[in-house]
């Protein structure tokens, strides 16, 4: 059983995780100049596929999932309502977003091997693993919807 404290801290966890999520994909899509393509041209780790990904029949789509898929983790986790799924698709983008900086062991001129996205991953896993989104989140009310009783694999997706 979780003390208040913990609750409260893991709620302040999902919350302000979600915020930035939030905030990090609404800047992009309200900016039209915005692509992904300079980050990904800059790789230094699997510079090959990620150079592939900037092809102009591709780097649409790879946009859209950058925008979207980070407004949408944010909005997953300020509701809490579908952390555990949101939660490990948005760690596979902090993934998608390390390796290209990656010049190993360093990603970043203050870091040597972890770094910001390797915490946001491990933080996304976290939340994911505990689920989270039933702590002051709507994923408890979700998942005793009737449909989750049709569909019972849909409280697994829940958290």
């Amino acid at each position: 059983m979780m003390t208040q404290f913990q609750k409260l801290s893991l709620f302040f966890l999902r919350i302000s995780l979600g915020w930035m999520f939030l905030y990090a994909g609404i800047t992009k899509i309200l900016n039209p100049e915005w692509s992904a393509a300079g980050y990904l041209k800059g790789a230094k780790t699997f510079a090959g596929f990620y150079q592939w990904l900037t092809q102009p029949e591709i780097i649409p789509f790879i946009n859209l999932i950058n925008e979207w898929g980070l407004t949408l983790l944010g909005i997953s986790l300020i509701l809490g309502v579908f952390v555990r799924l949101s939660a490990v698709l948005g760690a596979a983008l902090m993934a998608m977003y390390y390796f290209p900086i990656l010049q190993f062991p360093y990603p970043n001129a203050h870091a040597y091997i972890v770094d910001e996205h390797v915490i946001y991953a491990a933080a996304l896993l976290f939340l994911a693993a505990i689920r989270a989104g039933r702590v002051w989140g709507l994923e408890r009310w979700c998942s005793n919807l009737p449909v989750c009783s049709k569909f019972p694999w849909l409280r697994s997706l829940l958290g």
